[in-house]
């Protein structure tokens, strides 16, 4: 069994005494520390990264997915040169917010102007808006590094951050998986998903929610394994010294990615309120990780210690960080007078509290006019059920049964020997990739609670974060794309249902050495008959294995290549557009 390297990882415990003695105590850590990463780990989390070869490709495997993803993201993203579904929305107020500071009041006709490169029809006064600033900033923010008369600039920051999510989303299903192969494959069929391609191609702001959300289930699982490693060594520490486990109630140090993992939450959140739940679900699995390794070390009272030590401490990273940085990320309408409702305290004024200190009062008068402007976005949000042509009951989302169509334009021809030519951009998943999921997900519902798989704990998570909140809206009106945050999640489920698969083909060691066994006289014994049956068995299913999930990867990249032009307004014949919508649904 390999032995993961640990920068945390305290040097084995120095003894007085002579050389013998000191042998022997290191001999007794790392006995220790063996056997509690056995209890903490799979063997394959274990032996990742073992070798220079896995290490190389750990890496490499990613980046390939990334660029291939990058490639289907950015080539040509300035096509359609004009504002598309709610690009109508973000794109100008994110280019008003880098210019104003505050989102702005735009002409009706302004969309034609604008795309045009007329950028600057903006008035001085404020609009209303029903989401926080974050993702529009990064709109704007690339709107100012390529030029506002470029429509690639307008979608630059939701072609990075979408491309950025893969390598994320590869790195840390290898991690979770336990195998660099399936965490390649996982990142690159995030990359080959047409809600992520479109998604990514258009400002709106589901494909930078879906990038925070990600990174936040990033920084916990790198979080899970790095105090696992920690618990482990401070476990091994106090038994090599002769110590009792019921007596081990330290904590396991300053937890870093725990913060990284609040910070991204709260910009998560900071983009649209759809966020607080994935703060809610994670913190949540985050807890109850730290709860499964308190209970393998086994220590007495060792649900008081991870109550003290972990649960609470937890809360106190994630949640006080994330809504700190949700307060922050509003600092452009806290510093601009003019932003929509920063006055509102003016024409409501109301007695202040007579404990408050005089230099507060202009503090609280804002924070007043703030929280109003929360009230009115939660009405909205609540309250929103105009009748829309696409809109789509969450129940049917993974299915992928109404898409959202953001772009139709006929053109003239010909165009494939046809004279009737469309643009269309349709925010329709991989069909195949998103069938599979649905299944992937049954099986890892079904391993959760029968094996109490942690890998199946991930992507549940994923699942409850991103979808299911969604079921109590279903009365709203709400749309497929929105899905968008769930595409990893159905990526990373896929790559665990073949990761399982492939692990029902092994067969222990007894039964391989059984099976090598020759005989005097070729005669054998029932044993070793049976093992040799047993490997023959695993060997035939491995293949079987192999072959259906290679086919299933070039089924879905075939899928790819087939939808690709309605994801990204090819100028394609009207007939062709008819043949890619195989139900009534999706038009």
């Amino acid at each position: 069994m390999g032995r993961v390297h640990d920068l945390d990882e305290p040097a084995a415990p120095e003894v007085l005494g002579d050389t013998s003695d000191e042998a022997q105590q290191n001999s007794s850590y790392q006995d220790h520390l063996d056997r509690f990463h056995r209890l903490l780990f799979r063997p394959r989390e274990l032996a990742l990264g073992s070798t220079a070869h896995d290490r190389l490709w750990g890496w490499l495997g990613p980046a390939l997915v990334t660029l291939l993803g990058g490639l289907l993201r950015l080539i040509n993203l300035g096509n359609p040169a004009e504002l598309v579904f709610d690009e109508t929305y973000y794109v100008k107020d994110g280019y008003a917010l880098i210019e104003l500071g505050y989102e702005a009041r735009w002409p009706d006709d302004a969309n034609d102007q604008f795309a045009a490169g007329q950028a600057d029809l903006y008035s001085t006064s404020a609009t209303y808006t029903v989401h926080p600033q974050v993702g529009k900033l990064l709109i704007g923010w690339g709107i100012r590094l390529g030029g506002v008369e470029n429509p690639w600039a307008w979608r630059l920051a939701t072609a990075l951050l979408g491309t950025a999510a893969i390598f994320v989303l590869a790195r840390t299903a290898r991690r979770i998986l336990g195998s660099t192969v399936m965490g390649t494959v996982a990142g690159g069929l995030l990359a080959l998903d047409g809600m992520g391609i479109v998604l990514a191609r258009t400002a709106l702001l589901d494909g930078i929610l879906m990038f925070f959300i990600v990174v936040a289930f990033a920084c916990l699982v790198a979080d899970r394994f790095q105090s696992r490693h920690r618990l482990a060594a401070r476990a091994a520490t106090m038994m090599a010294a002769g110590g009792d486990l019921s007596m081990m109630k330290p904590g396991l140090g300053w937890r870093w990615w725990r913060l990284a993992a609040g910070v991204s939450l709260g910009l998560a959140c900071g983009t649209k309120w759809s966020g607080f739940y994935a703060l809610a679900v994670f913190g949540i699995v985050t807890v109850w990780w730290d709860l499964g390794a308190r209970r393998a070390v086994a220590g007495q009272r060792w649900g008081w210690t991870w109550l003290v030590r972990d649960a609470i401490p937890a809360f106190g990273a994630l949640v006080p960080t994330a809504l700190v940085t949700y307060v922050a990320s509003w600092w452009s309408w806290f510093a601009h007078p003019q932003s929509w409702g920063r006055l509102w305290h003016t024409e409501n004024p109301a007695a202040l509290p007579g404990w408050l200190p005089d230099g507060l009062q202009s503090w609280w008068d804002v924070g007043r006019s703030w929280w109003h402007h929360h009230a009115t976005m939660l009405d909205f949000h609540a309250t929103l059920d105009d009748p829309h042509r696409y809109q789509a009951n969450p129940y049917l989302w993974p299915l992928q049964v109404r898409p959202t169509s953001f772009y139709w334009e006929e053109t003239e021809g010909p165009c494939g020997g046809s004279d009737t030519c469309v643009q269309v951009i349709t925010s329709l998943g991989n069909p195949l990739l998103w069938w599979l999921a649905v299944a992937a997900f049954g099986l890892a519902l079904w391993r959760l609670i029968h094996h109490r798989d942690w890998r199946a704990g991930a992507v549940i998570a994923g699942y409850c974060a991103v979808w299911v909140p969604w079921f109590f809206f279903a009365h709203r009106t709400i749309f497929t794309f929105y899905m968008v945050a769930l595409a990893p999640f159905a990526a990373l489920a896929v790559a665990y249902a073949a990761q399982v698969l492939l692990e029902r083909c092994t067969v222990s060691p007894r039964d391989v050495e059984l099976a090598a066994r020759t005989a005097p006289g070729g005669v054998r014994t029932r044993a070793e008959l049976n093992a040799r049956r047993r490997v023959r068995v695993a060997a035939r299913r491995l293949r079987h294995t192999k072959f259906w999930f290679a086919a299933a990867l070039a089924s879905i990249a075939a899928m790819t290549l087939f939808f690709y032009p309605i994801w990204t307004a090819w100028n394609v014949p009207y007939l062709f557009w008819l043949v890619h919508m195989w139900s009534p649904t999706w038009i």
